[in-house]
């Protein structure tokens, strides 16, 4: 046998497995591009982004990445990215900008279990969502409908996560949607970074981050301005580490509301630090309905400064005005070193229910003052807790 030959027969023999091994490493990219979407704003792409989506979720690889490139916009119909994938990780790298369409007339429902949202991904493992794009709700038409008594539509969600386990949402920009920005329901093991999220002051429901039936979440380092909550930690959230949020204008972050029509609901072992609310209109806030049941307890807000907000620290037990011998339970609460300016002159608000009382309250190094030269005040009844080093003076609480 020729000696060349023989030693590229050796070669090929010995190093095949070795090169399908690393194949098997190499990350698949598809482009939506190539399954015919444009990128002109214009024209209806979710066909293409639901074919390309298909080939990544079926990819016989470690990972693979659904690839949405820069300088194109993308007009999307409701869509659903359905799991679960055959990679371990899936990437969606959204470098360009994804719109809704242009007017409520113009969208598209393939049928009512679409409705409530625009773009939900389902029941994916290792979903990592990122490449500093933008998704645009094109909410203000929305709005519009929602102060029409006689206008009936349902305003969706512009992002929705359903199950999805191990998520990593990061580097995006997301403006105007038609309601909340951002939501994560029965999500486990999620870390969300680097947003910014956009929403004019008055734009109603606008929710930044919206958290429900979800544990281990992580959000950080996020500038959000919307015309709600800048993040909104519902029922049946437990874990939740929230971190450097530049919150402005909104309604602040808020545990709840809790106990909707009587309903059980309970949020647990959350722990907010390191936050700046810029002008608005609440801070850090605890709200429940009476009526209802279930508990909010082993939530912890700290590090927080404040910048002319109004209603700065809030325990509300009675978010609604009716009579009922149930509330949601709230229990051992932390409000730590939270220091600022308000425009209110209730800067502490610790309202609750006078059979189910708050219990274990503790308010620890807080300095408020007013940004408009007034003396400001707290108000409080049925609570149990103390209070050291407090400006101004929490009346209901013991000193230590």
């Amino acid at each position: 046998m020729n000696f060349q030959f023989f030693v590229l027969v050796m070669f090929v023999v010995v190093a095949s497995p070795y090169q399908c091994v690393r194949l098997k490493h190499i990350r698949p990219s598809f482009n939506v591009l190539d399954y015919g979407a444009v990128g002109n704003g214009k024209n209806d792409e979710t066909r293409a982004f639901v074919d390309a989506w298909k080939d990544t979720c079926i990819a016989m690889h470690e990972s693979s990445t659904l690839l949405i490139p820069k300088g194109k916009t993308f007009m999307l119909q409701p869509v659903w990215f359905q799991g679960p994938c055959n990679s371990s990780n899936i990437y969606v790298k959204l470098e360009g900008t994804i719109i809704a369409p242009k007017n409520i007339e113009a969208w598209k429902w393939p049928n009512d279990n679409y409705k409530g949202s625009w773009i939900r991904f389902i029941e994916i493992s290792g979903l990592i969502v990122y490449g500093g794009g933008i998704i645009d709700g094109k909410g203000a038409q929305w709005w519009d409908c929602h102060s029409n008594i006689k206008c009936e539509k349902e305003n969706p969600t512009a992002l929705h996560f359903h199950a999805c386990e191990n998520l990593i949402l990061r580097e995006l920009t997301h403006i105007n949607s038609p309601r909340n920005h951002i939501s994560l329901n029965a999500c486990h093991g999620s870390h969300i970074s680097k947003l910014h999220i956009i929403a004019p002051n008055e734009s109603p429901n606008t929710d930044g981050i919206d958290i429900a039936e979800s544990s281990n979440i992580i959000i950080e380092n996020s500038k959000i301005e919307t015309g709600d909550d800048c993040i909104a930690i519902n029922h049946g959230s437990n874990s939740i580490y929230i971190n450097g949020i530049f919150c402005g204008p909104g309604h602040g972050i808020s545990v709840g509301s809790l106990g909707r029509n009587g309903v059980h609901e309970s949020v647990e072992n959350t722990y907010v630090r390191n936050c700046t609310f810029n002008r608005t209109t609440n801070g850090a806030r605890i709200k429940t309905w009476i009526g209802g049941n279930g508990y909010a307890r082993k939530v912890t807000f700290e590090d927080i400064i404040l910048i002319e907000a109004d209603n700065p620290v809030i325990i509300d037990q009675e978010y609604n005005p009716y009579d009922s011998a149930y509330a949601v339970k709230v229990s051992d609460v932390t409000f730590r070193n939270i220091r600022g300016t308000s425009i209110a002159k209730h800067a502490i608000q610790l309202h609750c229910d006078e059979d189910i009382t708050c219990t274990n309250i503790i308010l620890e190094g807080i300095n408020i003052t007013s940004s408009i030269g007034e003396e400001v005040h707290a108000s409080c009844k049925n609570v149990n807790g103390v209070c050291t080093s407090c400006i101004p003076y929490v009346p209901c609480l013991s000193l230590e």
